[in-house]
């Protein structure tokens, strides 16, 4: 597997704001790739110098095999990028304005049609092509603007905040789309975004940048395991009943290095297997087991850490 997106010691000054700082970043051919930070971190300063729209201060970069700042044309015609807030002619209709894009990547008239019918039926639009873009909503815009990025056929795409703003079954549509279009045409996509959840269901690696510096990358069930440490074992334990004093009950059982209250009862993370110790325990104290289920430590979990240190 070949790396789409690759940097080298990337830096980006803007006076004597560090915006960017020595970012060694890889994104793999066909893989969903999530790039985490918060705001401020150099999230869209590192975009912008990935498609050639700013020049880097020292360092590079590969994107398809181009240099963005030295070949930006090449890039720009093979990766598609969907901004945050993307920008369309709204007295045009979804179909005019796919159409109008196509034109500008110079694709012929005839082969702009069938791209144009081809991409508003892969993002669910065919019904309202011909609907102007100012009656459409949010979350319509947003797949109109996946459709203008996959118009000119490109090998990788970057996505910005795709689900910002957008209702839950909204953006459950646009997560569905990313990930059938990785499936079926093992389409490279790097994805940045502040929904932890949306990147964990989504995304098999994720970098995270804070202030200009990437300060881990890498497949999550890595990086879950490389903030477990000694901490093998996680459960979640739900029980019915009275339950005053369960927590110090907890703490007595050897293993269970720390609880954590949820929504739904109680998050153990534990040094060895307390399983046989917590049925014991639920027995004796007549409480009703409503689940017990291991759980991996999440992303949020993990950007948290990591984040923390940094």
């Amino acid at each position: 597997m070949s790396a789409v997106i690759e940097t080298q010691n990337l830096t980006k000054r803007y006076h004597d704001k560090l915006a960017v700082n020595a970012l060694n970043l890889t994104v793999q051919e066909g893989e969903i790739f999530g790039f985490l930070g918060p705001n401020g971190a150099g999230k869209t300063t590192t975009i912008l110098m990935l498609l050639g729209l700013t020049e880097a201060t020292s360092g590079r970069a590969s994107v398809c095999g181009f240099d963005p700042t030295l070949e930006s044309l090449e890039v720009k015609r093979r990766v598609g990028y969907l901004p945050e807030n993307p920008g369309f002619y709204e007295d045009m209709s979804a179909g005019e304005n796919l159409l109008y894009m196509a034109r500008l990547n110079r694709i012929p008239d005839d082969e702009a049609r069938r791209r144009t019918s081809e991409v508003l039926d892969q993002v669910g639009l065919s019904e309202d092509g011909r609907r102007l873009v100012r009656e459409y909503s949010r979350g319509m815009k947003q797949r109109l603007g996946i459709a203008e990025v996959l118009i000119k056929n490109p090998q990788a795409v970057i996505l910005d905040e795709p689900t910002l703003g957008i209702d839950p079954d909204g953006a459950i549509r646009i997560l569905e789309l990313i990930k059938d279009l990785n499936r079926k045409r093992n389409l490279t996509v790097m994805l940045s975004s502040h929904q932890l959840h949306q990147v964990q269901e989504i995304c098999s690696r994720v970098g995270i940048i804070v202030k200009g510096r990437l300060i881990v990358q890498g497949q999550m069930d890595e990086l879950g395991r490389a903030i477990l440490k000694e901490r093998q074992w996680n459960f979640l334990l739900e029980t019915a009943g009275a339950a005053d004093g369960l927590e110090s009950d907890l703490r007595a059982i050897p293993g269970i290095d720390e609880i954590e209250k949820r929504s739904h009862g109680l998050f153990l993370r534990c040094t060895r297997d307390v399983r046989p110790d917590l049925m014991s325990l639920l027995a004796r104290r007549n409480l009703l087991l409503l689940q017990l289920r291991s759980e991996d430590p999440t992303l949020e979990e993990i950007y948290l850490k990591y984040f923390r240190e940094a």
